[in-house]
């Protein structure tokens, strides 16, 4: 005779067979609905980003000297005006704080007028073009 534990085993891996061949997990299809137009926004957005060095855009310089106090105004900077994004530029022997990417002078003029109230030297200016 066969005994209850050894049927219990049997019973067990049969159910662990059948389970394990007809379960599958996480299968599925994903279906996004989107309109049309995020694509054409996305490709637009995209030319856009291959234009932020223009030199045809305007930049407001916020500071110009040593690499620490280039780091001090940059975190200064986001902290007050979080629309504008700072980026460090080096150009011997100076290390400068560039914020803003207008397209016109009036854009620019009127970024300044709030950034002058914490940062009194800041200037309007267009970057010179590299040389590639």
């Amino acid at each position: 005779m066969i005994s209850t534990s050894f049927k219990t085993v049997i019973l067990v891996t049969v159910c662990y067979v059948f389970t394990t061949t007809y379960s599958y997990s996480q299968q599925g299809n994903v279906t996004i609905n989107q309109d049309e137009k995020i694509t054409t926004l996305l490709e637009l957005k995209k030319t856009m980003n291959k234009n932020e060095n223009d030199s045809e855009r305007y930049k407001i310089q916020v500071y110009s000297g040593n690499r620490s106090g280039a780091h001090d105004a940059k975190k200064e900077f986001s902290n007050a005006f979080a629309s504008w994004r700072p980026v460090i530029q080096y150009e011997t022997p100076n290390f400068k704080i560039w914020a803003g990417n207008f397209r016109t002078r009036l854009e620019a003029d009127r970024a300044l007028k709030q950034i002058k109230s914490k940062f009194p030297s800041a200037f309007i200016f267009k970057p010179k073009k590299e040389k590639r």
